[in-house]
């Protein structure tokens, strides 16, 4: 009752959704973008790949997908990463914790499908890096999403290790930079569904590892939940 009476306080006195989230103009329409922003945002609707959700020019399953099945069952996402919506993950990413509402708007429509789960999960931060930048973007996203679905927020996943940065390397890079960072125990695992939630699928190599390790631990089914997604371009 206390944290609704404040949250209800802080939204008076520093009422969001006034201006822009990418150019900073004035809104006063309870919306996070202009019109002529939205326009930079692509929503990840019409064709998609049906296992890791990106977009794509047809409704088929993509030739990644189709040469190495990702561990999870299905994944999903709310924007394409491109223009706008890359500023926005990035925002959401460096200070822009309240972006969560946002984005967990635009994946609830696609996570429905999913609601049966036991609850929702998140790929995890180490201890130092989730106290530099403040928060886990990820798990802020879970949060709200789970508060929607009406599923419990499980925190079923830790990171033990810290990887380097991750933008600049290849896909195998990635495989190795990641490889034994994450835990969870059987227990708080085996015979549950969830729904793994991040910020953002580039190459899917996060997704792989988590879900990888919730599949080895027992769980019955994974499906992953980004905000964004880099769509997905065939090599000619």
């Amino acid at each position: 009752m206390k944290s609704a009476f404040l949250k209800a306080v802080a939204d008076n006195l520093f009422p969001r959704n006034i201006t822009c989230d990418i150019c900073g103009r004035e809104t006063f329409d309870g919306g996070n973008l202009c019109p002529e922003c939205a326009k930079t945002v692509t929503k990840n609707d019409g064709a998609t790949c049906p296992v890791c959700g990106r977009k794509t020019r047809t409704n088929e399953v993509c030739l990644e997908c189709k040469a190495h099945a990702p561990s999870y069952d299905r994944a999903v996402s709310a924007i394409v990463y491109k223009d706008g919506g890359a500023g926005l993950v990035i925002k959401f990413k460096k200070g822009g914790a309240y972006l969560k509402e946002y984005f967990a708007d635009l994946l609830t429509p696609k996570c429905e499908q999913f609601a049966f789960a036991d609850g929702v999960c998140f790929i995890p931060m180490t201890e130092k890096a989730e106290h530099n930048r403040g928060y886990n973007q990820a798990e802020l996203l879970a949060g709200a999403l789970a508060e929607r679905l009406n599923l419990p927020l499980l925190r079923v996943l830790e990171k033990v290790k810290e990887t380097g940065e991750q933008k600049s390397l290849s896909k195998k890079e990635r495989q190795n930079n990641l490889k034994g960072c994450f835990a969870a125990h059987k227990r708080d695992v085996a015979g549950k569904s969830f729904i793994l939630v991040d910020d953002v699928m580039t190459t899917g190599t996060t997704a792989e590892e988590a879900a990888a390790l919730l599949k080895r631990k027992g769980a019955a089914h994974v499906y992953f939940a980004a905000a964004a997604s880099v769509e997905y371009t065939p090599e000619l």
